[in-house]
Parts: C-alpha cells; structure tokens; sequence
C-alpha cells in the first residue's frame, strides 16, 4: 500500500441538507476481513438527494441490528450509521487495490461493480447500504468489508467485471438495473404461504383462495371493527367503503396484498393510496366486482415485463430515467409494440429523439415523441410508466389505461405521499399498479451482459462529466432535474467542474473529438483521465 494516499478528497453529507467536499479525508485502514477500493468512477442519483435531505432519518442510514456479529461492526472503519458523517455514492465501479488476509474470494487488481443494497444487513426499517450507513464511493478510496459484500447464502454484492467497458459504462450499470429490476420483480398472485391474513368482512371462498397457499395466521373481523394490530401479509375485505379501504392499506406490511372483495357493491368515490409505499414497499391492490376473492388475485401478472402488442406510455421520458426506460423498450424485441415518449421540455426531447429515433428504426417501432404541455395524451395504453414524483401524474395514469393495463410507479415518490386513486376503476378494468426500488444482483448482471453482447450502449444516458470541484452543481442539476441525462463524478480529477456533453467541444476539445455523434464512449474518457 505504499503507493495509496494517506489522505484523499471526498464528499461527504454532515447532517440534513448539509455536505462537504473534504480535500484530506484519511484513508480507512484495511483489516483482516477488509477491502480497499479505488474508484474508478461514480454515477449521482436522484436518492442521494433523498439521502442529504433526509439524513439521519433515511431508513438506510440506520444502525444494523442483524445479519453478521454486530460487534464486528465496529471493526469496520466505513461504517457510519445515525448522524455520523457519511461519503453518498451507490453507483460505482472501482478496483481493488488493497486486502486483508482473510479476505477468501476478492484479489488485489480485480475490476467490480458494486451493488450496493447489502439485503442480509438489516437496519429497523429497511437493509444496510453502501452509500447510506455505510461509506459510499464519491471518494478516491473507500475500504468494504467481505463480510458485507458476501451474504450468508454466498450471494456476491461486488460483481466481477472486465476491462472491456468504460468506467461509465459500468457505473451507469445499477441505474440501469433499477429499470431492469421493475420489470423482472416477480409478482405474488396468490396469498402469501406462512403469511399473516386479515379477512374483513363476510368473504366466500376463503379455503379455497387458501388452499395452495395457506397463511400460518387468519385473522377475522366484521366490517367497520378494524381494532387490529398490523402489519399483514394479505388483507381480504368484502365491501366499498371508502375510510375502510384507506385505513386497510395502511396495515399492509411490506410486500402486502389487499385484494377487495366488492360483490356487486360500487366504492363511490377516490381512494387515497400511498403511492409511495407502492414503490418502497411494494404494496399491491387487486380485486374482484364478484364475490369470490381468487378472482382477484387471479389477474395479477406474473411481473412486469412489456407484452406482446402492448401500447406503451412512458410519461416523463426525456429524463434520465425516462431515456432509460425509452431505450429498454425500444431493444426489448417484444413483438408489435409501439412507445409513446412524453415530457414537458422541447429541449430534452429533441435529444431523446436523437438518441431513441434511430433504434425505432431500426427495430421497427412506432415512435411517438410528444410534449404534454402542448398535446393531451389519449386514453388506451396497455403500459404505462411514470417517471415524475407526483402522485397526481400516478393516477391520470389510471385514467390513461386500457382495460387489462400494467402501471409501473417508477418515479421514487417518499412514503407516506398519498393520491387519491380511481379504485373502483382499477378494479373493475383490471388495471395492475406496480412499483420497485433498487435492483438485485441478477438485474446488475442482465445489464452486463446485455453490455457485451452489442444490445444496450449504457453511455447513451450520460449527460455530464466531472470532478469533485464540480459536485455541487452536480447534486444541484439532478436537485432541480435540469439534467438530461447521469452525471458520472470522476473522484480522482478533483478540479474538473461540471462539464455536459453538450458543451464538451468548447471546454474540452480534445475529449470532443472522441464523443460518438455526441455520445460518451471509452475513448472520451482515457482522454479525459489522461489530459490534454
């Protein structure tokens, strides 16, 4: 390690809203069981600001109360959970420069993409994360323990990569992941095995529905008697009202089903859904206008992948997520589809345009780029998904769907935000409202193959380039979304300020000239690392 630093730039979030850029941040010692990183490079992401704004308060950010020797913990020199100061960072791909010697299945030189949701460290509320309660990798050097990057089950969280892609190109990895996630998070069309059940209400058909998938605990109340102590794993309510089905979807647990059980009955007006828990928790609604609750969960998909001949909207597609999910239906091979793209700016979608026009035609696609603040979208998608954090644009998506229509809540609106929500709609139409958050490991690595087989160019979704000096007007472009694209921090360039592509010719020629018809590629980036 003679060759590595004592002290390095870092960026690091203090308290809520509050961050620095230290300039002699220590470099953590590697013990025993310890890895040390360098960075190669680091994607920014919108929930690092949700990281800033929340701080302590993140769910992620909290203490690891199980998953490995707690006292072990202590022994880790990048653990920073409560208010301690932490370095953000959850989108890198960095080297191995240094180990411990009881380190078993990383070396010194190996390339890996991290992904950074550690699902076997669990904190009160959520998992221990790198980037979160754990230091992340908007530094040049960040020391991680084998023992939080190899669960228990063997499960690897630093994925091996070669030195074929751009760094770019492998940090921009685990966004791309997220969006992989959301369509391959397989969903639960039947009530959970082992879980606890609430039935509500006089219900048909309940051994049945139970059958195959028994609950190790029922619980049964009459309707209007919810003096229940949640969370369930599925909750059966036959009925209509209103205040009951808002205060039934707050017992849902993680991963929680509500199936309503309407028998003839009409719920008569909009339903205030916590469409942030839809995204965070993954909680569901289904039902039946029948009597018979199977009916309800029967119609659930599998997951929510595009189909065949699906009409599909992607509402806020100019963004940097919006591209992503813009590119991923145009290289899905899913026969006869057709993709309506939407934002608000003329701007950002004449580049997506640029971008998306060429794959349409080549794939055969029908292409409709159009600005919603001047042309109304007409009702009859079969796929909608929402990129912008408003649940008002969540459920204009209901009213925008065909019967039979999968919604996927992308955009990652906080929990606790409610909507109010056509349910009888939604019901009656059999339209499934989905919603995802992070990606695994499996997700991570269909982006990387999808990478080295010539089928996805991640460098299309990159925007920005910069340094550490840059940062803050990094956080600040993806605070405010004037970004239309990912901003990949360099660590080691600590003077390089903010530069888009955009503006690449005029401030950085030499790195111009590599740029693919304005697109990032891997020689950009040597001649960005190597100077003029």
């Amino acid at each position: 390690m003679s060759n590595i630093p004592s002290t390095q730039h870092a960026i690091q979030i203090t308290g809520v809203d509050t961050i620095v850029h230290n300039e002699a941040k220590p470099v953590d010692p590697v013990g025993p069981t310890q890895m040390l990183l360098q960075v190669e490079a680091c994607g920014i992401c919108f929930s690092d600001t949700k990281l800033l704004h929340a701080f302590d308060s993140h769910p992620r950010k909290a203490e690891v109360v199980s998953g490995m020797d707690l006292d072990a913990l202590k022994e880790i020199p990048s653990y920073h959970p409560g208010d301690a100061p932490v370095v953000p960072g959850h989108e890198p791909v960095a080297r191995i420069v240094a180990v411990g010697d009881r380190v078993e299945q990383f070396s010194v030189g190996d390339r890996v993409l991290v992904q950074a949701d550690w699902k076997h460290l669990k904190t009160p509320k959520s998992n221990g994360a790198f980037g979160y309660n754990f230091d992340g990798a908007l530094q040049e050097y960040v020391v991680v323990d084998e023992r939080c990057v190899v669960a228990p089950d063997g499960e690897k969280f630093l994925i091996h990569v070669t030195d074929g892609p751009s760094a770019a190109a492998v940090g921009l990895i685990e966004p791309w992941a997220t969006v992989e996630g959301s369509y391959a998070w397989a969903e639960r069309h039947h009530p959970k095995a082992g879980g606890r059940m609430l039935v509500v209400g006089d219900v048909d058909g309940l051994d049945a529905l139970t059958a195959e998938h028994a609950p190790s605990e029922v619980v049964r109340v009459a309707d209007g008697e919810l003096n229940v102590d949640g969370p369930f794993d599925d909750i059966v309510y036959r009925g209509s009202d209103v205040a009951t089905l808002e205060a039934l979807g707050g017992l849902l647990g993680m991963r929680g089903v509500l199936c309503v059980v309407l028998d003839g009955e009409t719920i008569p007006g909009p339903v205030n859904i916590d469409i942030g828990r839809v995204h965070y928790d993954f909680i569901r609604f289904c039902g039946t206008t029948g009597s018979d609750p199977a009916e309800g969960y029967a119609w659930i998909p599998a997951n929510g992948e595009l189909r065949e001949n699906d009409e599909v909207a992607i509402i806020g597609a100019a963004g940097p997520m919006g591209v992503m999910h813009t590119m991923r239906a145009l290289t899905s091979k899913v026969p006869g589809i057709s993709v309506a793209a939407t934002d608000l700016s003329d701007e950002r979608l004449a580049h997506l345009e640029s971008l998306a026009r060429p794959v349409a035609d080549e794939a055969g696609i029908d292409l409709q780029v159009i600005n919603t603040s001047t042309t109304q979208l007409q009702p009859g998608y079969t796929h909608l998904s929402c990129m912008v954090p408003v649940p008002a644009l969540v459920a204009q998506a209901v009213d925008l769907a065909a019967d039979g229509a999968i919604i996927n809540a992308f955009a990652g609106i906080p929990a606790g935000t409610t909507g109010e929500f056509d349910l009888q709609g939604i019901i009656e139409r059999r339209i499934f409202m989905l919603g995802t958050s992070g990606s695994d490991v499996s997700d991570m690595r269909t982006v990387l193959q999808k990478i080295e087989d010539g089928i996805l160019d991640t460098h299309i979704s990159l925007d920005a380039v910069t340094g550490m000096a840059g940062f803050q007007d990094a956080i600040d472009s993806v605070i405010n979304r004037t970004s239309g694209g990912k901003i990949m921090v360099y660590p080691m360039l600590h003077d390089l300020p903010l530069t888009r592509l955009g503006e690449m010719s005029e401030k950085l020629p030499h790195v111009a000239a590599k740029l693919n018809d304005g697109v990032w590629t891997k020689e950009a980036e040597e001649a960005l690392l190597a100077g003029k």
